[in-house]
């Protein structure tokens, strides 16, 4: 009996093992959506005292800072060459944006910005 137990526990901890690589290979390697406030690397959520979130994420951004996308807790670099989706980020400056893109660690490469 303890023999059978000991191999059920071995399968299922492989098989949810392989379970999880998959999900994280899945979230690593495609495009996924996120939707957050846009805003720059270097200030995340807090901005310059007394200045809208807007122009601080302009500023920050024409000061080299690359844009953001705050979803919860956690901030998302934006990194894109596309000229519309600069655009809309720069639009969307302290609003809400969709994000379309490829997750490597806390970096999305930008395939779309889609204004919300």
């Amino acid at each position: 009996m303890k023999r059978s137990s000991r191999w059920f526990t071995a399968v299922a901890a492989v098989i949810f093992s392989a379970a999880a690589m998959v999900n994280l290979y899945a979230l690593a390697g495609g495009k996924h959506t996120f939707t957050g406030e846009v805003g720059d690397a270097m200030c995340g959520r807090k901005h310059m005292e007394g200045e809208t979130a807007a122009a601080c994420t302009r500023a920050c951004v024409a000061h080299g800072s690359r844009y953001a996308l705050v979803v919860g807790d956690q901030i998302y670099t934006l990194e894109t060459a596309d000229k519309a989706a600069l655009a809309t980020l720069d639009q969307q400056a302290g609003k809400i944006a969709t994000v379309t893109g490829t997750l490597d660690g806390d970096i999305i490469q930008v395939s779309s910005v889609v204004a919300k």
